[in-house]
């Protein structure tokens, strides 16, 4: 039932933000050289590696860490790159990566391919037998404001407690946070 749910709002939120995915597509290409999309190698279920899209928000030759290891972040933004970050747009085009069956809408955030800390807690704790999401319950807890033992503690709830339910909850709270910019730091 949750892959047919995910299916479904994949489709129908393509359908909808169809005309501002353009827009954010032609504001990313105007602002700034290089490719629209970013391709980001992430840790998926059973930890198998896939490639996950967003809009780019950061400069060629960022190098492919997390945000927070960066020594100064902001210096490698795109002209737009914040905005697209805290209106969480750069996100929209994983509803390519839901579509295909790597990502759900609601899951542990997927690790980059290089965060072997965060990998080896998820392991550790099973949570690497969900499919990521789009959203989850540490993203509804404080985002990237969260170190990396409570997130995963904060997924190995959700692998607990999982329901369509609490899907519908932290999608409805993922919303309210999205448009109060909660959390995000980067």
């Amino acid at each position: 039932m949750k892959r047919a749910f995910d299916l479904f709002l994949a489709l129908l939120a393509l359908l909808v933000l169809a005309f501002p995915l353009l827009l954010v597509a032609l504001a990313v290409r105007l602002t700034s050289p290089g490719p629209v999309l970013y391709w980001s190698n992430r840790v998926g279920k059973n930890n198998r590696i896939f490639s996950m899209p967003k809009f780019r928000s950061m400069q060629i030759g960022t190098p492919a860490v997390a945000t927070h290891l960066l020594a100064n972040p902001d210096s490698y933004l795109t002209p737009i790159g914040s905005f697209l970050r805290k209106s969480s747009l750069d996100e929209l085009p994983q509803l390519w990566s839901i579509l295909k069956g790597d990502m759900g809408f609601v899951g542990p955030r997927p690790a980059l391919f290089n965060q072997d800390d965060l990998v080896a807690l998820r392991t550790a704790k099973g949570v690497h037998t969900l499919v990521p999401g789009l959203t989850g319950w540490a993203q509804i807890h404080g985002r990237d404001e969260l170190p990396i033992p409570a997130k995963v503690e904060l997924d190995a709830y959700y692998l607990q407690h999982q329901s369509f339910r609490l899907d519908l909850q932290i999608l409805a709270k993922t919303f309210f946070k999205v448009v109060r910019r909660d959390g995000i730091t980067h």
